[in-house]
C-alpha cells in the first residue's frame, strides 16, 4: 500500500470508520508478546518474501524531492538498496508509474514530475534501469509497481503536459474526489495501461509486475463517479453497474497476467489490496472485520476471486492494523487471508504498516517497538503466509521508533531467497 494528504496507506484507518473504539491488545496480543519477548526466530534456508515498498508519488520515499541532480538521486537510490540487504530484505517493490507517468523512458507516457519537477522534463538518465541493475548487483529482487488508472492529484487537465494521453483523449478522463482518473470501463482505456505497463516488462529484467489497492478510487461522501457513457455503451448483459464496474477490473487483472507471463515467463504478477474483502456481515465468506469500506462493494475489486482464480501469483493484503484491532484485527485477518490462498498457488504475504510504528496520533499498541515482531511471530504459525512487505523505505531506513530493527533482530537474522 505517506505521500499524499490521503494516501492509500491513510485509508487503512479512515475506511474503518470514524467511531469505532481503540481497544487494547486484549489476550492473543499478551500472548504474541510474550512469545516475541522469549524467542528469536532463526530464518536460515527459509524461501519467504522479506520485502519494502519504495514509493515515488508526491517524492514519498525516493527522489526525497524533486529536481535534485542524478547523481544524487542514484545515491539515495542506492541507499535504499543498500539498506535492504542490510536487513536481509530480498525484496523492493519500486513505484515506476505513481500517475499515469513513467520513471523510464516510456513511448506511451511523459516523464514522472517526481523526478525534475516537470512533467514530461528528460531526467537524464533511466531509474528503472538503473533500479533493475543495481538491485540485482546486490542480489535483490525488483518489482515495478505501477498504479493503473491515477493520472493526477488535482482535477485540472492543463496543469498535465500537453502531450499526455489524458489531454489527447479527455473522453478517457473522470474527475473526482479531487483527482484525474482514468475510466476503467473502457476498453481503450484498459489496452492502453496494459500497453504501458508491457513497455517496461519487455525492456527490463523485472522480477515481478504490482499493481497496489487502487482500482476504481474509494468512496469520497457526496460524490458520483461519473461513468454513466460508459455504463451505457459497455454495461449491456451486467446485472447492474456494480457487477459491470467488478468486471472491469476482473480483466484488467486478468489479462495483465496473461501478458505479463507471456512477455516474460520468469515474472512475477502480484497485487496489494486493502485488507478487506468483506466483511462478515455483509458476506457470511467475508473476514471477522467491521470495515467501512469492502474492495468487492466499493472498489470493485474482488481480490479474493483472483485468489481463487488464480490469475495472481502473489498477494499483499494491506493488514495496517495491530493485533487486537476491534474493527480489523491483525490476528483474524492473517488466518482469514491463509483460508483464502490455502489449496491454490497463489503465494500470500502481508503488507506491514511500518509507519505506523512509534508515529504520532497512533494508540499504545503502535508505540511499542516490539508490535510488528509479534505479527511475524503470530503469522508463522499459518504455512500459507510467505513473507512480509513492509511500508515504506523511508521508515525501513530511518526506522524512528527501532521497531525495524526489532523485526531484524528477532526474525531475519539469516538471509532468505523470495519463495518461487
Amino acid at each position: 500500500m505517506r505521500r499524499i494528504t490521503l494516501s492509500r496507506r491513510a485509508f487503512a484507518v479512515t475506511a474503518l470508520g470514524a467511531a469505532v473504539a481503540l481497544p487494547g491488545a486484549g489476550p492473543a496480543g499478551e500472548a504474541m508478546a510474550r512469545e516475541s519477548g522469549t524467542k528469536r526466530a532463526s530464518n536460515n534456508g527459509r524461501q519467504e518474501f522479506r520485502g519494502m515498498w519504495l514509493a515515488t508519488v508526491a517524492n514519498r520515499d525516493w527522489p526525497s524531492k524533486a529536481g535534485l541532480p542524478s547523481g544524487r538521486q542514484r545515491s539515495e537510490l542506492i541507499a535504499f538498496l543498500d539498506k535492504a540487504v542490510a536487513d536481509r530484505l530480498n525484496t523492493v517493490v519500486f513505484q515506476v508509474r505513481p500517475t499515469a507517468d513513467a520513471l523510464w523512458p516510456s513511448p506511451y507516457e511523459p516523464w514522472s514530475q517526481y523526478l525534475t519537477g516537470t512533467q514530461g522534463k528528460d531526467p537524464g538518465w533511466d531509474p528503472l534501469g538503473f533500479a533493475v541493475r543495481e538491485a540485482h548487483r546486490r542480489g535483490l529482487e525488483l518489482h515495478a509497481w505501477f498504479n493503473p488508472y491515477r493520472i493526477a492529484n488535482h482535477t485540472d487537465p492543463s496543469k498535465l503536459v500537453p502531450s499526455h494521453p489524458a489531454r489527447k483523449h479527455p473522453q478517457w478522463v473522470v474527475p473526482y474526489g479531487g483527482k484525474l482518473y482514468y475510466n476503467p470501463g473502457l476498453p481503450e482505456v484498459r489496452h492502453f495501461v496494459q500497453d504501458a505497463i508491457l513497455d517496461a516488462v519487455e525492456r527490463y529484467a523485472v522480477d515481478g509486475v504490482h499493481f497496489d489497492d487502487y482500482f476504481y478510487p474509494y468512496p469520497v461522501a457526496g460524490q458520483t463517479f461519473d461513468d454513466d457513457a460508459a455504463y451505457r455503451a459497455h454495461g449491456g448483459g451486467f446485472p447492474d453497474r456494480a457487477a459491470w464496474r467488478r468486471d472491469n477490473i476482473d480483466r484488467l487483472v486478468r489479462e495483465t497476467a496473461y501478458r505479463v507471463h507471456r512477455t516474460r515467463p520468469k515474472a512475477r504478477f502480484g497485487v496489494s489490496p486493502f485488507a478487506i474483502w468483506r466483511n462478515r456481515a455483509t458476506d457470511p465468506a467475508g473476514s471477522d472485520t467491521r470495515a467501512g469500506v469492502q474492495t468487492y462493494d466499493d472498489l470493485y475489486a474482488d481480490t479474493r476471486k483472483w485468489v481463487r482464480e488464480q490469475w495472481i501469483d502473489y498477494i499483499v493484503p494491506q493488514v495496517y492494523w495491530h493485533i487486537g484491532f476491534a474493527a480489523a484485527d491483525y490476528a483474524k485477518l492473517v488466518p482469514w487471508w491463509a483460508d483464502v490462498v490455502n489449496g491454490t498457488r497463489v503465494h500470500l504475504c502481508i503488507g506491514e504498516a511500518l509507519y505506523k510504528a512509534g508515529a504520532a496520533g497512533q494508540p499504545p499498541q503502535w508505540q511499542d517497538r516490539a508490535e510488528l515482531s509479534r505479527h511475524l511471530t503470530f503469522a508463522r504459525r499459518y504455512p500459507q503466509v510467505h513473507g512480509h512487505i513492509f511500508f515504506s523505505a523511508k521508515e525501513v531506513a530511518e526506522d524512528p521508533a527501532g521497531a525495524m530493527a526489532r523485526v531484524v533482530a528477532d526474525h531475519y537474522r539469516h538471509p532468505a531467497r523470495p519463495p518461487r
